[in-house]
């Protein structure tokens, strides 16, 4: 579909056949997880959005989120959420979209939520799970940077931080060698 046909300027273009009934397909799937995430208890909902946000925060702290990224967050958002694959990926992609827009804005506010619905350990885990999405290469100083400022919007210790990101010193970019440059 073309920005134009999106905006409603455009008309659709006519497809074939089969490529309308792989729309529809495509469509009927959506909604099926849409209807699955609406009948989700709203305080479980919110709590998993939230978390999603945040790894999304984190994952475009250098303006890019990879794919491998991506995969990290799906990943983590179907475990800790107990979710099938397909709500997870359905979830971090309307994560990254919100993130993209108005994540400027929305970054404090959404993890301030998160800091009151969750409890401790649920921060915690949210932590480690910053650090595993940040480290799909390297940890960037970026990166390692934003996730400082998660720990303490969610009113975790520097010990805490200190602690979970000691596992993760091989993956950090400061300790990693630079290349000897070429002669």
């Amino acid at each position: 579909m073309s920005i134009l046909e999106f905006l409603g300027i455009a008309k659709p273009r006519e497809g074939s056949r089969s490529e309308r009934a792989a729309a529809s397909a495509e469509t009927e799937t959506v909604r099926k997880i849409v209807t699955a995430l609406e009948s989700m208890d709203p305080e479980r909902a919110r709590f998993i959005a939230a978390f999603a946000f945040i790894l999304c925060r984190v994952a475009r702290a250098d303006l890019h989120i990879s794919t491998s990224e991506t995969r990290l967050m799906e990943r983590e958002v179907m475990e800790r959420g107990g979710l099938p694959e397909e709500q997870a990926i359905l979830i971090v992609q309307m994560a990254k979209t919100q993130n993209t827009l108005f994540g400027g804005t929305e970054n404090f506010l959404v993890t301030r939520e998160f800091n009151k619905i969750a409890t401790h350990e649920q921060k915690l885990t949210l932590l480690e799970c910053l650090f595993a999405v940040a480290s799909d290469e390297m940890i960037s100083t970026v990166e390692d940077n934003e996730i400082s400022r998660i720990c303490s919007e969610l009113q975790l210790s520097h010990d805490e931080f200190v602690a979970v990101r000691m596992s993760y010193r091989d993956q950090r970019a400061i300790f990693k060698k630079s290349d000897p440059p070429a002669e």
